[in-house]
């Protein structure tokens, strides 16, 4: 059965850095495409920054510069580096993996909350 666990997140100040990381368990595993998203309080979910197995990555405008999404094949994680955070980073941040023909699988979600 696979599962994605988060990590990392906290309260921070404006300006400040945060490292949100996402083990993925499950005998056989290893996700073409892994990816966080998040969501704010009254909005929709949105797609932060993707990375595929081969290390291609992209990201949402609104974190371009701030954020780099890495991974480490070898451990099924995938991490998220976010520094500048701004209080509209604020948001509960949730990791996604899928792998073919599998499917996708989401994590619990992990508390980001950028306030003075």
């Amino acid at each position: 059965q696979v599962q994605l666990v988060e990590s990392g997140g906290g309260l921070v100040q404006p300006g400040g850095s945060l490292n949100l990381a996402c083990v993925a368990s499950g005998s056989g595993f290893s996700p073409d495409v892994m990816r966080w998203y998040r969501q704010a309080p009254g909005k929709q979910r949105e797609l932060v920054a993707t990375i595929t197995r081969s290390g291609t990555t992209d990201y949402a405008d609104s974190v371009k510069g701030r954020f780099t999404i890495s991974r480490d094949n070898a451990k099924n994680t995938v991490y998220l580096q976010m520094i500048s955070l701004k209080p509209e980073d604020t948001a509960v941040y949730t990791c996604y993996a899928y792998q073919y023909p599998d499917g996708a699988y989401w994590g619990q979600g992990t508390q980001v909350t950028v306030s003075s």
